[in-house]
């Protein structure tokens, strides 16, 4: 069961492995999906959150193992390069990789600090009075500029995958999870714009994240905002097309 650990962690392998094990049986669930659930749990009196990844289909198992890095390590190769360029993340801990026969991939685990956060973009969409919206929908703006500006295209750059810690005096921090789908290189403005379609924003809060962006960037607004705007509308009509299909094949 090959562990990765952070120099800071190195000390606490064994227990970080216990943890792996104990995961059935112990801990706060937090989020279960289909096939990946995260729980919390206590590392040393530290809170910590553990992604667990069940055990990928055979052909996935081999394309894993073999010629594609499991989603455990891209989680924390991803946020040891984000804490090198200066983008929040929860601090990444380790992961732990169980290896079958033949070396196959087996269930997987991404071990990071918890976050205890106030709130995500998911909120500032569904309440149009949420205090500061427009002053917390810029700084994101902001994160997601510098985001960009180091190279980094955040291909699940959705409104639960940033969380966001209120500071007082109108400052914010946001922090990235669910990393395992990352690109590192230079994007175009087209792309940078494209990046924001599945934050789901309203007219009113796309405006925002265009001028904002205009002027970080020191591209005119009246370039941003066509390619903003038609990218989201396409990626909503697209999403509800789906919905209505599957409705109608029920």
């Amino acid at each position: 069961m090959p562990t990765i650990v952070h120099p800071d962690y190195i000390d606490q392998q064994q227990a970080l492995e216990a943890l792996a094990a104990q995961f059935p049986y112990s801990g706060t669930l937090v989020v279960q999906g289909a096939r990946n659930a995260i729980k919390t749990n206590v590392l040393h009196g530290e809170t910590v959150s553990i992604k667990f990844f069940k055990t990928p289909g055979f052909l996935k198992s081999i394309i894993y193992s073999w010629f594609r890095q499991s989603k455990a390590k891209r989680s924390f190769d991803y946020a040891r390069y984000l804490q090198q360029h200066g983008i929040l993340t929860p601090f990444p801990i380790g992961y732990i990789e169980e290896r079958k026969a033949l070396g196959l991939l087996g269930d997987s685990f991404y071990f990071c600090r918890h976050i205890d956060y106030d709130f995500t973009i998911r909120e500032l969409i569904h309440d149009p009075f949420f205090p500061n919206r427009v002053a917390i929908l810029e700084q994101f703006t902001a994160f997601t500029f510098h985001m960009h500006e180091a190279r980094i295209h955040f291909l699940d750059h959705s409104p639960g995958n940033t969380l966001i810690k209120d500071l007082g005096n109108g400052r914010y921090e946001f922090y990235l999870i669910d990393l395992n789908r990352m690109e590192f290189r230079t994007l175009s403005m087209a792309q940078r714009m494209d990046n924001f379609k599945k934050m789901w924003l309203s007219k009113t809060m796309l405006k925002t994240v265009a001028a904002t962006y205009a002027r970080l960037s020191g591209v005119p607004e009246s370039e941003l905002w066509p390619i903003l705007w038609q990218t989201s509308q396409d990626f909503k009509r697209k999403i509800n097309r789906k919905k209505w299909l599957k409705r109608k094949l029920r």
